[in-house]
């Protein structure tokens, strides 16, 4: 299993299959408007910029389940993203990432990589998850951790050449 096998919608409705990122090293967050961390749309969009001609990408996934910090709807989500923070990298429809009613994309993550105490919830808004050019969840990052610090981990798996 991989991360290539679940379909999300993106920020213009549109249902996609992730399948289209197969070889690329991934960068999936959990994003939203109105929070602590929004302002890492700036090095996520950073990262996304450096490395996306190298078969990276940062994929961002809205949620309104921490605080009620996302209250917008898609399109003014995205119009916020790009004219307060510049943001090009793909953006979807909001989901849930924790719960009944969390995204499936969202449950395989978890799963893949549990946070802390072993805990299988996404603890907070601007969770971060890599992903190898295969597909794999290499590592969970917290809220805390900024996008620029995970450059050395995103360049480490540019490196490798896919399995497959």
């Amino acid at each position: 299993m991989s991360v290539y096998k679940f379909k999300a919608k993106t920020i213009e409705g549109e249902e996609i299959s992730l399948k289209q990122y197969e070889r690329t090293v991934l960068l999936i967050v959990n994003t939203a408007s109105k929070c602590g961390f929004t302002p890492q749309y700036k090095e996520l969009q950073g990262l996304f910029e450096t490395y996306k001609d190298q078969g990276f990408s940062v994929l961002g996934f809205p949620c309104n389940q921490f605080m009620g910090q996302e209250p917008g709807k898609e399109a003014d989500i995205k119009t916020f993203c790009e004219l307060n923070y510049g943001v090009t990298f793909p953006m979807f429809a909001k989901v849930d990432v924790n719960g009944v009613y969390a995204h499936p994309l969202f449950v395989y993550l978890r799963k893949q990589t549990p946070g802390v105490l072993g805990l299988n919830t996404v603890k907070w808004n601007f969770t971060k998850f890599l992903v190898d050019r295969d597909g794999k969840v290499v590592k969970r990052y917290a809220p805390t951790t900024k996008p620029s610090d995970l450059a050395k981990d995103i360049e480490t798996l540019l490196q490798k050449k896919p399995v497959k």
